[in-house]
């Protein structure tokens, strides 16, 4: 694994256990909130694992919270306000890496601007599911910058061709795709819509 997904392990690690806490929730609660076993959910809040894309799916839609919002947390940059403005370098970015597939995902914008906007790398033959609950309370487009991006949008699959975009509506099952032996990349934006 690399220095740079190294430090994150632990920083999601705080940032589990911190939503757990913070709703006062045992870890049985939230494995039975998620689908995310007990002994998964200790593993990733004492470091020892670092969770799956889907296993992250699963654990911000327990906390009704996106998957960006959640890797944003963890990377401390609610707490950043030095750097919401000016420039942001690619080599002060850090990167997430689902030891799974190998999808890579960064953020893109800082903690004040008013859309969430990630930076996806989704490597030839991966295959990401997220569950109806993480798409609650978000407004979300996915536009595919680099490659062949299919994405299942509850039953119905839209072939994503680079430039292309889709916005998403209600919340659905969703998975994304690469079928293709090529990497793919892509962005997603979101914003919030009402709190729950």
């Amino acid at each position: 694994m690399s220095n740079i997904v190294d430090p994150l392990v632990g920083q999601i690690a705080a940032r589990v256990r911190t939503e757990r806490e913070r709703r006062r929730w045992t870890l049985a609660q939230l494995a039975d909130a998620s689908g995310v076993s007990q002994a998964m959910i200790s593993r990733i809040e004492r470091g020892e694992s670092s969770p799956t894309a889907v296993v992250l799916g699963k654990l911000s839609a327990a906390f009704q919270l996106s998957v960006a919002s959640l890797l944003a947390l963890a990377e401390g940059t609610q707490q950043d306000t030095e750097a919401t403005a000016g420039v942001r370098r690619r080599a002060d970015a850090a990167e997430w890496r689902d030891p799974d597939t190998g999808y890579r995902r960064r953020q893109i914008a800082g903690p004040e601007f008013p859309a969430e906007i990630a930076e996806i790398h989704l490597p030839a033959g991966a295959r990401v599911p997220y569950p109806a609950a993480a798409f609650a309370f978000i407004r979300q487009i996915v536009w595919v910058l680099d490659g062949r991006l299919t994405f299942h949008d509850g039953d119905t699959v839209h072939q994503l061709d680079a430039g292309d975009t889709i916005e998403l509506g209600e919340p659905a099952p969703r998975v994304f795709v690469n079928a293709t032996d090529a990497e793919c990349r892509y962005a997603v934006i979101l914003t919030r819509g009402t709190q729950p």
